[in-house]
């Protein structure tokens, strides 16, 4: 063999691991694209997935806005409805101060006036009732005396007592 065919030789082998090497990196590098199209496949389903949840958010978004503006509407009625108790509040507010101003005086004048009545009333019952047990104490104080100067009395009548007036007077003796 001569020196040209082992070089030929040895040529040949270099490239045929060359050659090797390169089906070994064509083989990774189909198993890599092989990788990234199952990849590219599974963000399709993905991108197919979220797609379809960011249209049920748009739907559910939609429904909201609707609910939304039930609210509004709602709330624009409320809105109408508590202007109108305010204003109910401050006519009665001002009905009562009105009535306050006129009514309010003079009832408080007739009320005053009934209560001195009834005072007075009672004041005077209670001063007939001690009138009319001390005009009783002075007629029991004025029989006695006679009965008392007088010798003894007959065994039929009994002198009253002034415990006797003073239980006609409720229990209370003289004083007030």
């Amino acid at each position: 063999m001569s020196g040209g065919a082992v070089a030929g030789l040895i040529a040949s082998g270099a490239f045929a691991v060359l050659v090797l090497f390169g089906c070994y990196v064509l083989l990774k590098l189909g198993k890599i694209f092989d990788e990234a199209a199952a990849r590219v496949r599974q963000t399709g389903l993905a991108l197919d997935e979220g797609t379809a949840r960011v249209r049920q958010a748009g739907a559910t978004v939609d429904e909201v806005n609707l609910a939304l503006s039930h609210v509004n509407k709602e709330l624009d009625r409320v809105d109408a409805i508590t202007a109108n108790v305010q204003s109910i509040t401050t006519n009665v507010s001002s009905l009562t101060s009105l009535f306050a101003a006129t009514l309010g005086g003079p009832m408080v004048r007739v009320a005053a006036f009934s209560y001195g009545v009834r005072k007075a009333a009672a004041k005077r019952t209670r001063s007939e009732v001690e009138s009319r047990v001390t005009a009783q104490m002075k007629a029991e104080k004025a029989a006695r005396r006679p009965a008392g100067r007088g010798g003894p009395q007959p065994a039929g009548e009994k002198t009253p007592s002034v415990s006797t007036a003073a239980g006609a007077a409720g229990g209370r003796r003289g004083g007030r």
